[in-house]
């Protein structure tokens, strides 16, 4: 069969330059050649589409995963996820497979080893300070959290993620509402996940703003997704209300300083070796400067930040993926950002399998990036 390689259909106006759809591989045997093409293709175009993948396994999709980085293989959350995390309903992991974990919506009697379960698709009423009123929550939604998928703390980033749809809702779109003081808004498929580059949002950073994203970097709450259970997320999904409302340190779990995250704000493509700014800024509590001073003032580092990133999420640049049931989607987690998308009906079925291992090594940028400018 042979191989091909194709941009993905994007709509008329979009400025997104990014995405492929791969086709004429078998993933469940694909020779060390064949793994080359699909790593080169995949760190070319940041996310890649491969279709009719239903039959991929648990341990399939965990091996090929793994290939990216084969010294990695703990989940990207660790063995557990704390009750008090954020994370914690979101997430139901396949039994013989931990690096798996199924996701999605509504009442599931059975899948790879599990039972009676229920799946919870994660709503921004109950993240987002000001969620679109329930009675449009038919036909209106909202990005949910612009993420990058790691635990940020203790482990690192996962370089891939894999999603593989296997039942997926269709007939319903929405419109996703950015309600942030614009009017800007797009159309989406129901429950699509939402790309943005951060290579293309660095590219268009003024010259002055390049400079502080290549040579700043930003060190992450210990236990994120806890510091921030209690506060707000602004209604585009792109950062936290500042409230004060995040936990102080006495009601965090205990935590080691060794393990706090601090990472620079320009990551660099292994391949490409182009620059995305990739900073997760939920999880932001601090910003080293280049020349030591460290900023701590928590809502003058959010809306440092948010200017930087809010012309990344434009409608213009933002590709919601249309899942078909079969698809398997793979993305460059140190490269793009992505948001969770949709407000499903409780007859609304979706089941996904998501997988993704905590690195074994950190995002390569700083120095490393300096040394190629």
């Amino acid at each position: 069969m042979e191989i091909k390689l194709q941009p993905i259909c994007r709509p008329s106006g979009s400025r997104v330059d990014f995405g492929a759809e791969l086709s004429g591989i078998d993933v469940e045997t694909m020779s060390d050649d064949e793994f080359h093409i699909l790593r080169q293709a995949l760190y070319e175009n940041q996310v890649l589409v491969l279709r009719n993948q239903m039959s991929l396994s648990p341990r399939r999709q965990y091996e090929l995963t793994r290939r990216f980085d084969p010294a990695a293989g703990v989940y990207s959350h660790g063995k557990s996820i704390d009750k008090r995390s954020v994370l914690h309903a979101d997430l139901t992991t396949v039994p013989d497979q931990p690096q798996v974990q199924v996701i999605g919506h509504g009442f599931v009697k059975e899948y790879e080893g599990l039972s009676d379960v229920q799946l919870n698709h994660p709503h921004h009423k109950a993240f987002h300070k000001s969620p679109i009123p329930t009675d449009e929550n038919e036909d209106f939604t909202h990005f949910y959290r612009w993420h990058i998928d790691s635990a940020m703390y203790d482990l690192d980033p996962p370089l891939v993620t894999s999603l593989l749809a296997v039942q997926v809702p269709k007939g319903r779109r929405q419109t996703c509402r950015y309600d942030d003081g614009t009017d800007a808004t797009l159309e989406v498929p129901l429950g699509t996940t939402a790309f943005f580059s951060g290579y293309r949002l660095y590219e268009i950073l003024s010259d002055e703003d390049k400079w502080f994203v290549r040579t700043s970097k930003v060190e992450y709450a210990p236990h994120p997704y806890i510091w921030m259970s209690k506060a707000k997320s602004r209604s585009n999904g792109l950062g936290i209300v500042s409230e004060g409302l995040e936990l102080p340190d006495e009601e965090m779990p205990s935590f080691e300083a060794s393990k706090i995250k601090t990472y620079p704000m320009a990551w660099k493509n292994p391949v490409t070796e182009k620059l995305a700014m990739m900073v997760y800024p939920t999880c932001v509590r601090k910003i080293h400067l280049e020349n030591g001073e460290v900023l701590d003032n928590l809502p003058e580092i959010r809306e440092r930040l948010y200017r930087l990133q809010r012309p990344g999420i434009d409608p213009c640049y933002i590709y919601p993926h249309d899942w078909e049931e079969g698809d398997l989607v793979l993305f460059n987690n140190h490269g793009v950002m992505h948001s969770i998308v949709g407000s499903f009906r409780d007859d609304e079925v979706r089941i996904f399998r998501q997988c993704n291992m905590a690195a074994s090594r950190p995002p390569i940028g700083s120095t490393d990036c300096l040394s190629t400018i």
